[in-house]
């Protein structure tokens, strides 16, 4: 491979832009559920474990399947949590942009970086759309959204990560094959939905996911790092000879070395 190869980087966006979860869209739904008058609480163990879920609507389906069926007897549930999460994506917009949830270490510099180099950005997710943009308005820049020229979220794929169609949606609308594309993801069921579009794939974990096994990936590192704050890197599938955050120069490399 040649430097040219690598034309679009590929973002995830709860816990890899920014970290979302815990005190984002957790608070998010826990607003939701006492508008609802429901005794419901996700704390922060709680939520990890309801992370292996992706989606949120599908989240909450697994939560009332495994904790409270009895809800099933009394209401339509599909209706009802299609509206429980309309409320909890209204709360966590409010959230952001009320409060704001920083970008992660690296991540702003890297997506400015990668648009004077000419890549191409997009994003894959399976959160909302509004959230997206809320989250990049906030985090980044007013102007972020439009810095992506694909945005590909939760309401574009019927199959959720670690189903590919989220990445292979991104695929097709960049109308690149995926050797030409580089992925960032936190967790493993979105590192899965990337090389399952055949995406090599950059980790940065967070508290959430720091324990799960990213053997495929292309590097794992604590977050993409800055000039005056060096990532850890956990892995890699070769030496970096220096590089101590991730800017383009150094995904280029990588490209040259997988």
């Amino acid at each position: 491979m040649t430097d040219s190869t690598l034309q679009a980087l590929v973002f995830d966006v709860d816990g890899t832009l920014a970290d979302t979860e815990r005190d984002g869209h957790r608070l998010a739904y826990n607003a939701a559920f006492r508008e609802f008058g429901l005794d419901w609480d996700w704390d922060a163990d709680l939520y990890g474990r309801l992370l292996a879920v992706h989606g949120g609507k599908e989240r909450l389906h697994h939560y009332v399947e495994r904790y409270c069926p009895g809800i099933r007897a009394d209401r339509d549930l599909e209706s009802y949590i299609e509206v429980l999460h309309d409320v909890k994506t209204n709360h966590f917009v409010k959230i952001v942009q009320q409060h704001g949830i920083p970008a992660r270490p690296g991540v702003k510099r890297l997506l400015q970086e990668a648009r004077a180099a000419g890549l191409r950005l997009a994003i894959a997710t399976t959160t909302s759309r509004v959230n997206v943009e809320a989250l990049l308005q906030t985090a980044i820049d007013p102007t972020a959204p439009a810095w992506f020229e694909v945005i590909a979220a939760g309401e574009d794929a019927v199959n959720k990560k670690p189903a590919p169609d989220i990445y292979d949606l991104v695929l097709e609308r960049l109308k690149l094959s995926p050797d030409r594309v580089l992925a960032f993801e936190d967790s493993r069921n979105g590192l899965l939905s990337a090389i399952g579009a055949g995406i090599r794939t950059v980790i940065t974990v967070n508290h959430y996911t720091e324990h799960e096994d990213f053997h495929e990936a292309v590097m794992v590192v604590d977050h993409l790092g800055e000039p005056e704050c060096a990532f850890r890197l956990q892995s890699s599938v070769t030496p970096l000879h220096g590089y101590s955050y991730v800017n383009v120069a150094c995904l280029r490399y990588l490209c040259t070395h997988t």
